[in-house]
């Protein structure tokens, strides 16, 4: 069976309509996430899930029809899977799916570029929450851009 494409099939209908921050269809950043793990049909599964049991209830139920192990990663990625912060990060810490999953939601959420189209206090709020996370991972934050030379 081809999971990353039901997988994929699955988030295109369930963030339907969404948008982001910025205003742009959400799906677009469901897509770069599952983009950023190509190659290993697990996480890109799980990329592809890993907003719709959190973001979008009605269609949660339809993830139970994926293999356990995906299921598992979906449900670790999921804010309502932990009382806290603390044990949210630590148990995605302890999944390398759900974690490689995790690490590229979080570098397409703190892209610059993303980052420039939202107000300077959403901008600012947003990447330290960013950094606070992959603090929390045990990853290094991500590097500042080089100074543009002239």
């Amino acid at each position: 069976m081809d999971w990353v494409e039901r997988a994929r099939t699955l988030a295109m209908e369930a963030h339907a309509g969404q948008v982001d921050k910025a205003g742009h269809p959400y799906i677009g950043h469901v897509g770069r996430v599952a983009a950023a793990v190509r190659g290993d049909d697990e996480a890109e599964a799980v990329a592809w899930l890993h907003d719709v049991v959190e973001d979008c209830p009605a269609f949660a139920g339809q993830v139970q029809a994926f293999p356990a192990p995906l299921q598992d990663a979906v449900r670790l990625l999921s804010r309502t899977s932990a009382a806290d912060a603390d044990t949210y990060y630590a148990r995605i810490s302890a999944d390398p799916l759900a974690l490689k999953v995790k690490l590229a939601d979080i570098a397409d959420n703190a892209d610059e570029a993303r980052l420039a189209s939202l107000d300077a206090a959403t901008a600012e709020r947003l990447r330290d929450k960013y950094r606070r996370a992959l603090a929390a991972l045990g990853q290094p934050a991500t590097p500042a851009a080089p100074p543009i030379e002239h």
